[in-house]
């Protein structure tokens, strides 16, 4: 690039030479002037450039402890008025939220780990039933002896396959402690936006004229009350999907089923419109192992289920804090997606709700005119029958 761009100069200079020179035959000083300037854009271009792909990390970071402080804002100001000081409440939840997320996640590598060897453990067994129930339902002729012949042959693709992933797991621990370090730098960040909270918007108000700190002030309760609000809503519909799930896991006895349940719950609230089915493939999989009529039953549930939630379950519990529509979950989670990867996704919820709940509250509303586009059914009321309107 260099080499490219001192080529580009040079033929500039010769054909600046060629047609501004003065009388005497001398380049005139604009010329020498006009260079420097191209280079020095062109260093000053390459080193913010540099620079913003080096932070750019930072930022990254510094984004999900902002969302992880206005989701325990809420909890720290509790625990505060009750007389706990601030910074050991706020110690106190991102413990709690860490042993929690290691818990789950070592659960479900365990459960996983389980079946993967028991899954290679009576690897023909499971390809024989698997067989079989593929010739019953499509009339083919799989010769199981062949497909099980064609799986421990050495040169096969399956074992090619097995053993190529053992060269990846070096640079799986790799990044494992590299994201081990990067959430220790989050919760250290979140730690220090909600323990010095006060003391951060102190400072920051300090600078600013009487008038500008309320409206900066109800922005920030704004945005800590409705993003807060939000993501306690969806953990509240987490629990409930888990508790439902395991029910239905445990009667028709899958493997794991609390560990299950508490997947479903999860995924399925963090990430809008395909986070239910995403999280219904693991269970589906694992008990199609053993059964597939538990699978299909267990399939069932699930899109049973959502609807159940969808109409019922969340316009409730999301009354009181925020209810995102799907559109814009959905496409929030599109855009976060391609912005900043699977964290995006994950964040696009709580970005939009916060987004959603600043927009609302800000300008002037107006009645809306009577008008065919305009004109919302009015829902059905159901009265209750006592006994004194049954005698009047």
């Amino acid at each position: 690039m260099c080499h490219l761009l001192a080529n580009t100069t040079i033929r500039v200079v010769s054909d600046i030479q060629s047609t501004s020179v003065d009388a005497s035959g001398k380049m005139p000083k604009w010329v020498i002037k006009a260079i420097a300037l191209f280079w020095l854009g062109f260093l000053a271009t390459y080193l913010v450039r540099n620079t913003v792909q080096k932070l750019s990390s930072i930022a990254l970071l510094l984004l999900v402890a902002t969302f992880i402080t206005l989701a325990l804002e809420p909890a720290v100001n509790r625990l505060s008025a009750r007389g706990m000081k601030r910074g050991s409440a706020t110690a106190l939840l991102l413990v709690s939220l860490v042993v929690a997320t290691l818990g789950f996640v070592a659960a479900m590598g365990t459960i996983v780990a389980q079946q993967v060897a028991d899954l290679l453990a009576n690897s023909e067994q499971y390809v024989n039933d698997t067989v079989k129930i593929i010739n019953d339902i499509g009339n083919t002729h799989i010769d199981p002896a062949e497909v099980n012949a064609s799986i421990s042959d050495p040169n096969g693709p399956v074992q090619k396959f097995i053993l190529g992933q053992r060269d990846n797991a070096f640079k799986v621990s790799v990044q494992a402690v590299g994201a081990l370090f990067q959430g220790f730098s989050v919760l250290l960040f979140a730690f220090y936006l909600v323990a010095d909270g006060p003391r951060l918007r102190r400072v920051i108000c300090s600078r600013l004229r009487p008038e500008r700190q309320r409206g900066v002030l109800n922005a920030w309760e704004l945005a800590i009350t409705k993003t807060g609000g939000f993501l306690y809503s969806r953990a509240l519909l987490a629990v409930l999907s888990a508790l439902f799930h395991w029910i239905l896991l445990q009667s028709v006895g899958a493997p794991a089923p609390i560990a299950m349940a508490l997947w479903v719950g999860l995924i399925s609230q963090f990430l809008p419109v395909i986070g239910t089915y995403l999280a219904g493939v693991l269970p589906v999989l694992l008990t199609f192992i053993e059964s597939p009529t538990k699978a299909l039953i267990i399939l069932v549930f699930i899109l049973v289920y959502q609807q159940v939630e969808n109409y019922l379950f969340s316009p409730r519990i999301t009354a009181r804090t925020l209810e995102l529509h799907p559109a814009l979950a959905f496409g929030g989670a599109l855009a976060g997606a391609a912005v900043l990867g699977p964290i995006g996704a994950l964040l696009a919820l709580p970005a939009v709700a916060m987004g959603q709940a600043l927009i609302s509250a800000w300008g002037v509303r107006h009645d809306v005119i009577d008008d065919p586009l305009t004109h919302i059914a009015p829902t059905k009321v159901r009265v209750k029958k006592t006994k004194k309107n049954k005698e009047s």
